[in-house]
């Protein structure tokens, strides 16, 4: 597949909800994009599309999709960058955070590394991280 800068493009508007949610701004008493979920949900459509593009064309090329071969460009595109954010995350934690604090991002990296993130807030909660 060929690059598309107009997806790129796509993908910095998409930021933008997400960020100005994070920031918490209000105009007068409202907040701002207070679900903050605009930019996740046109992140997923994005990736939906290129995900299907690449399979449709898979599938024309070669007649049949390896979701081997699928999976494997994810994990070689995506865990590079997930051991980079996770080592520089606990590197300025070290430097930043309390060791309490410290202790609820070497829970949160581990589940990172290991993808059951979101089952560590569905089971215990965000908050008791830090007190457990």
């Amino acid at each position: 597949m060929k690059y598309r800068p107009e997806i790129d493009g796509l993908r910095a508007l998409a930021i933008l909800p997400v960020l100005l949610y994070h920031a918490v701004l209000y105009i007068g008493n409202f907040r701002v994009l207070s679900g903050g979920y605009l930019g996740v949900d046109i992140f997923f459509v994005i990736s939906g599309y290129l995900i299907t593009k690449i399979l449709v064309d898979e599938v024309f090329e070669y007649k049949k999709i390896s979701v081997i071969n699928f999976y494997e460009r994810r994990v070689r595109r995506i865990i590079p960058n997930l051991l980079l954010v996770i080592f520089v995350t606990i590197a300025a934690s070290i430097i930043i955070l309390s060791p309490g604090d410290l202790k609820g991002v070497a829970w949160q990296a581990l589940s990172a590394i290991f993808f059951y993130f979101k089952f560590l807030f569905l089971f215990l909660g965000e908050g008791r991280l830090w007190s457990s």
